[in-house]
Formats: C-alpha cells, structure tokens, sequence
C-alpha cells in the first residue's frame, strides 16, 4: 500500500494512484538544441499577455508620454516583499539609476557567476538560474534581450517563464528594494549589473510576493524556465551508470543541480519556518557590517565596482570541507581528465552565494591542480578566484551530496545514446473536496473517485536490439499554485499515481456500455450499467508519494490501454494539477468520463403525458415521464388509486393528505412541508429532522402540472413514490443511521438511483448540498434527487429525436 515521502527524506517504496484532466497534443523531435523545443520552447508558441496590454504596447505609451513605468500589480511596498509579517524596517524601493551610476541590463552577456544571493532563501532559484546560463537558447528564451537602461528607457522590463503548459509574460517595472543603497535580495557580481535581480523580481511577482519563494527545489525553477521534465535521484540509491546520466545530460543541455540534506532530514526545498523580523534585523546588521569593512576601500568610479554579498546564515550550516547542508548548488560541468596517469572524474558545481567553496582535493587552491598543464586548466576553466564555483572529484560529490535533480529538455532517456522523436499529451484537473479528491490506494472507500485518464498505448518503441513488444513513456503529475498560494496557509500536498491495464472485456463491452473504474483492494474493478464487472491489479505506479510539486516516473508497457490515477495522499486534500504524458510513439490521452444520461425503463403502454409549470410557456410540447410516471402521473388514474386505497398505508397516507389540504384535494409548500414530515415520522429507522420549507417549494415548483402553486393528491403520490425509493438507496449508504451520508458515497447513492453524472456535476453536488463536513442529510438528498428527475424528464421530453442534443428558445 502507498507511503508517504517527505521530499527531505524521499527512501524508494511502494506506492498507488494516478491522475488528470483536459488534453491537449503536440509532437517534437528530441534533441539538446531543436526537436521538442517546437513543443515545450519554441520562440514562436503563443505567450499569455499581462491582461489587456503587452509589454510592446506599455513600453511604446510610456515613451510617447515620457514616464516611467510604474506596475500596479506588484506595487513597490510590503505587499510585495512579505505576507505573514510586517517587517521592523522600511526598505526604499529604488530604480538602478538611483542605486549607481551608469546601470546596466547585462555587462558581457549574463553568466553564471553574475548571480550573488542575497537574504532571501531562495537559493534554489538561484541555482536554477546559473544552469539556464549556461544555454544560451533558453536564456534568451526567458530573459528577451532586446531590453536596456540606454536605449529607449522607461523603466518597464519583462520575463518569460512556462507555467502549467503555456508561456506567459511577466512585466515588471524597476523599481527594486534597497537598505542603505544596497539591494536587498539577488544582485550581480558588478554592482550595476541587474537583470539577474530583476528576474527574480517577475519571478516573485508570478508567484505573488518576494517571501513566496523560500525555501524550494531546483527543479521548480528548472521547469518554470524551460517546460521541460524533472527526474530525480536520491544519490545513495542512484543508478551505477549515475556518471554517464550526468555527461549526457550536460551534453544535451539539461538544467542540474545538487543538494545535502542536514542531519535532521532538512532540505533545502522544505522553507522551514523562520521569523521574518529576525531574518530582516540579522540582515541589516550584516548590511552595516559590510558596509563598514567595505568604506575604506577605494575603487576607481562605481561601475565596475563589486556587489557586497552576504552569506545567508537562515538554515543553511557550513561544513568545515566548505560545503553547506541544506542549500542548492547548481552543477555547471561534468568532466575527465588525466591526474599521474590516471583518469580522474570530476564534477563542477556553483554556490548562488558567490563565495564559499569546497576546500577538499581539486578545489581552487588544491595541489592537484600542480599535476595538470596549462592547456588542460584552460579547458577546465579553472580559476583561482572567490566566485562560488569549483570543481570537486566525483567519488566526493557522492560521498558528500544527497540529491541531484535533472531537468531535461526532452524526455530522452540520458542513458541512450541516441535521440528520439516524442509525443507529449497535457491533461489538466483538480482534486475537489468531497467529490474527486479521494486520496491514495489506502483508502479504498474514496480513492475510485480520483480523476482518471486513459492512456492508449497504440505502437510499440522502434529498437531492433529489443526483443520486447514495449512502449516506453514517461508520466508527470504537477500539482498546481501551491507556492503562489502559501500566504492562504498552502504547503505542498504529498502527491503519486497508479497506473491499471483496461481489461480486453471492458474494451468489448466500453462501446456500448458507460463505466467508471473502482478499486477492490489493490486491485481495479470495472462496472457496468448491465453489473458485468472486471478486477485487474495495478500493472505501475509512483514509486513514492512524496510532497514534491511534480513526481515523474519511466514506464515500459506493452501496447495496451490503460487508466491513469493521480491523487494525494490523504484524501479531502483539494487543488489543481497538471498530468503530462510523454511517449516515444504515437499516444492519446484522456480523461474517463460517463455520460450524462438517466435510465428510461422501455414504456409498455403510454399514458397520457405530465404538463409540468416549467413548460406552460410552450404548452404545445408534452413532457414524458418515465414507466412510473405514466402509470400514476395522470391526474384521473382513479383505478391506479383504488388498488393503493386498498393498503392500510395508503388509508392513513390519504387521511393525512385530505386533513391537511382540505376539500380541493390540494396543497401548497407549507402544507406539503407537514404531509411529508408526518409520513416521515413514521419511519423510526429513518433519523432526520424533517424537510425544510425551501425543499418543499423546490418540490411544488417541480411537479406542479397546471401553474396553481399546489399539488394535488396524484402529483403528491407520484413525488411520494419516488421519495420511497430514493429514502431506500438513503437508508443503504446511511450505514451508521446517522441520517446523513458522506458526498463520496453519494456519487454510487445518484448511480442507484439511475443517474450518470460527469464529474463536473458531481462537483456541483457536492458544493450545493453538502455540508462544511462534507455530509448531505436526507433533506438535501431528496431535494437533490427531485431537482435531477425533473431535469432528466424535460431534456427527454425536448429530445425528440433522441441525440441527446436540444435546442431551446428563450421562452423554454
């Protein structure tokens, strides 16, 4: 049965549940510079603007007015930097131009070693950043060059990023937080350098505030620069070929990073708790600290003159090696060269700090570098120099890092050799409380009513030297605005999925026969309007639940179809999500959704038709009712009558009626209220408080036949009738006679009843008539179940030629 992995300590277990919604597909052709950036990066796929107006259109009115921008969804004030406190201080928000003298977008094209952190967690950011440095398509891709403090000016920048399948532009203006003229968070080595702070800035926008992004995984930032997919290796658990993983990635210019969790189990992607006041007074003492080392210092004009960087001491602890626990770093290079003789392996990482640096063998000062000829250091870059950057053996990487996350471009296997061609499918949900955010496999109960997509594997991966009729794909489940959402109190949910094989019977019988997948066990049971039913058990899954914003997974299956299921762990945990599906051949994914439709048991004989009030307005169409309804919906079916007259039931349920409603047999929402309690009362094996009046007008509203605001005693009869059964399929789920049921068990309550429902409906539901415990009472059950026949009737009355498609006039 399914765990749950915090990400901080994410160990390899069994796992189950899978997930999706909405499609949409794109195919590309792998490869580190071309292929699939026509589905994932190309320069050309559509950007979302910034509501009514583009960054061209903002840009060109601030220079015809000659102002500079000012961005009124992201003021220069508290609302931008914190959420959970106000702060003890007043940072002044200024534009480079007030910061130095002769500012700058990018000094020499932007590079890795521009990035210095500054006192905000987000070293994970960071990380990410120096990695896009290093491909320059994709650099230009997120940060448009076409941007300057020179050349047409009006302090308005903008940044691309990929967010859940679309690309959208994120404009900024320049104005930046300061303390005593120094900038606050991320600067560049050169202290009028900017872009790198005004990135941060639109990512911190996106994501609503600066506070929004502390504490994180690389990989977020990774996949918010490129689109591309995230794998993720627990380095002690890593493959033997781990080194060829990491070369081929460097070579097909994958984003990677590296990470050492504390000793606690803290890493660097968990934002632990920190109070905002302290960070700010420790980094204003800091802030005075070097600016008081640094006055005596005397540099020739301020442009070129180096950014203060203060080593953020939040949760990250130094190692004496130099390395530091509980921080990212991004890996920039992957190497070999000869060392007296013999092949040395080595791996070349950066601190987003801009300073401390590993103090092992092949650091900067190290005597290993004494053995290596000048050629060689030149095409290692080694540099002697304080930058955060340095070069560690391989078998050190691994004796000391814990986790290394991989971006990849495509979804290209970094143990092949060769590229392919891919199929990529986006499906976006949601897990809604009470209805379809059923949890994981241990909670039986629920866990059918997750979203769920078909996969149809339809050809099998082109490898001669595979004997194996497989197709290889790949599956990735999102989870959507949690971090924009953490000043509401969101945290990431510990999300995984369960891949099952849609039998051979249930392809036969799926034509004809609408279906929903349930879950017996551990395994996955398909039923059927005709009650034929197939159990199969998960044929993959997740290999953890772990609370991570994406999880991704490698599956080799053999042509088939097959359902996917995404959840979280608990269940009641409700959010958006993102499923994509990459597949080295031709695929279609979708979600699994029934038809909305009502049983309509065959009519022997066909009475004379119900006119309903919510048809008076075009009385020439007759409403039919189902068997039932023809049989007792007439209001002369005196025989029908007499045979019910004859039971002591329908003797006393008459009585009632005819005390209550007086010599016109009829009676209105009031007195319909206290026929039904009365009946109601009866029943002591039912526990309920009785119907409420706006229930019991609904009823009149629905089954009044002649416009008079009342029923009569065979419109009441036949609202009975149906009240009986329904009060049965109540009784079966109320298990605990408690007189309420729970809104899952409500979707198999409307399924007995004869009613299929999207899950779009069932959502509805479950918002309209459940309780803030996620309960309905027998009141709202009923009036529920009125609403939905009445409804179902209509359609079919207007459905002559049975399509299942209606067109109405305003009257109707």
């Amino acid at each position: 049965m399914p765990s749950a992995i915090n990400a901080a300590v994410a160990q390899q277990t069994a796992a189950g549940s899978v997930p999706s919604t909405t499609s949409t597909t794109t195919e590309g052709s792998g490869g580190g510079t071309g292929g699939i950036y026509s589905a994932i990066i190309s320069r050309n796929q559509n950007i979302i603007k910034v509501k009514e107006k583009t960054y061209e259109e903002l840009h060109r009115k601030c220079l015809e007015k000659n102002i500079l921008y000012e961005d009124p969804d992201f003021p220069p004030n508290e609302t931008s930097l914190f959420y959970s406190q106000k702060v003890p201080i007043k940072f002044e928000w200024k534009r480079p131009r007030e910061i130095c003298e002769n500012p700058r977008f990018i000094i020499g094209g932007a590079n890795r070693t521009d990035i210095c952190q500054g006192e905000l967690g987000d070293c994970w950011f960071l990380a990410a950043i120096a990695c896009l440095t290093l491909n320059k398509k994709l650099l230009c891709r997120v940060i448009p060059h076409d941007q300057s403090f020179i050349q047409n000016y009006a302090g308005i920048f903008h940044f691309q990023f990929w967010r859940y399948g679309d690309w959208v532009d994120v404009i900024i203006d320049d104005c930046l937080p300061t303390y005593n003229n120094q900038l606050v968070f991320t600067k560049s080595s050169q202290r009028n350098e900017f872009w790198s702070a005004l990135l941060e800035k639109a990512y911190a926008k996106l994501h609503g505030s600066y506070e929004a992004l502390k504490g994180g995984n690389t990989t977020e930032a990774m996949e918010d620069f490129t689109g591309g997919v995230t794998e993720f290796y627990e380095i002690k658990d890593a493959p033997k070929d781990i080194y060829k993983i990491m070369k081929h990635a460097i070579a097909r210019g994958s984003l990677m990073a590296s990470s050492i969790d504390d000793n606690l189990g803290f890493s660097y992607g968990a934002a632990p708790r920190s109070d905002i006041g302290e960070l700010i007074a420790r980094m204003v003492k800091n802030l005075e600290n070097a600016q008081m080392t640094h006055s005596t210092v005397d540099y020739q004009g301020t442009d070129e003159r180096p950014a203060w960087t203060i080593m953020p001491m939040q949760y990250e602890t130094r190692m004496s090696c130099g390395l530091v626990k509980g921080h990212a770093y991004s890996v920039t290079a992957v190497e070999e060269t000869t060392f007296k003789g013999e092949k040395i392996r080595l791996v070349r990482l950066r601190n987003p700090w801009g300073q401390v640096e590993w103090n092992g063998p092949w650091s900067d000062k190290s005597e290993e570098w004494n053995f290596i000829n000048e050629a060689e250091k030149i095409r290692l870059q080694h540099k002697i120099v304080e930058d955060g950057e340095f070069w560690i053996s391989f078998e050190d990487f691994m004796r000391h890092f814990t986790k290394l996350e991989i971006c990849n471009l495509t979804p290209d296997t970094l143990e092949a050799d060769k590229l392919q061609t891919w199929t990529v499918s986006v499906n976006e949900g949601r897990w809604v409380r009470g209805c379809s955010a059923g949890g994981c496999r241990n909670y039986p109960d629920t866990f059918w009513t997750n979203p769920q997509y078909r996969l149809k594997l339809l050809e099998e991966d082109d490898d001669p030297e595979d004997e194996e009729v497989i197709c290889s794909f790949l599956v990735a489940l999102m989870q959507k605005n949690r971090r924009k959402e953490r000043k509401l109190g969101a945290n990431l949910y510990t999300i995984g999925f369960a891949i099952y094989e849609v039998p051979v019977l249930d392809l036969v019988l799926s034509t004809r026969y609408p279906k929903r997948y349930e879950l017996n066990g551990d395994r996955m049971t398909t039923w059927y309007m005709l009650t034929a039913s197939v159990t199969v058990a998960p044929v993959s899954r997740s290999k953890t639940y772990i609370n991570m914003r994406e999880i991704s997974e490698r599956f080799r299956l053999p042509p088939s179809e097959y359902v996917i299921i995404p959840s979280t762990y608990e269940p009641h945990q409700e959010g958006e999500f993102i499923l994509r599906v990459f597949s080295e051949k031709r695929s279609v994914s979708e979600e699994v959704e029934n038809m909305i439709e009502a049983d309509r048991p065959s009519k022997k004989k066909k009475g004379k038709p119900i006119i309903f009030v919510s048809d008076r307005a075009n009385s020439n169409k007759e409403l039919t009712t189902d068997e039932d309804a023809g049989k007792d919906g007439e209001k002369t079916h005196r025989s029908s009558a007499k045979a019910r007259e004859k039971s002591e039931e329908e003797t006393q349920f008459r009585n009632i009626f005819q005390q209550i409603a007086g010599d016109d047999m009829e009676i209105n929402a009031e007195e319909l209220r206290n026929v039904l309690n009365n009946v109601v009362k009866k029943h002591k094996d039912l526990k309920t408080e009785g119907f409420e009046l706006e229930s019991c007008r609904s009823m009149i509203a629905l089954m009044d036949t002649d416009g008079s605001g009342k029923i009569n005693f065979d419109e009441f009869r036949h609202l009975w009738d149906k009240i009986k059964s329904w009060q049965k399929i109540f009784k079966h789920y109320d298990t605990d006679h408690s007189g309420t049921i729970n809104s899952y068990e409500m979707r198999n309550a409307v399924k007995d009843a004869g009613f299929r429902l999207n899950n779009q409906l069932y959502d509805i539901i479950t918002m309209r008539y459940a309780d803030k415990n996620m309960n309905i009472d027998f009141d709202s059950f009923i009036c529920c179940f009125v609403r939905l026949d009445a409804m179902f009737r209509a359609f079919h009355a207007f459905d002559k030629d049975g399509d299942g498609i209606i067109k109405l006039n305003v009257l109707e």
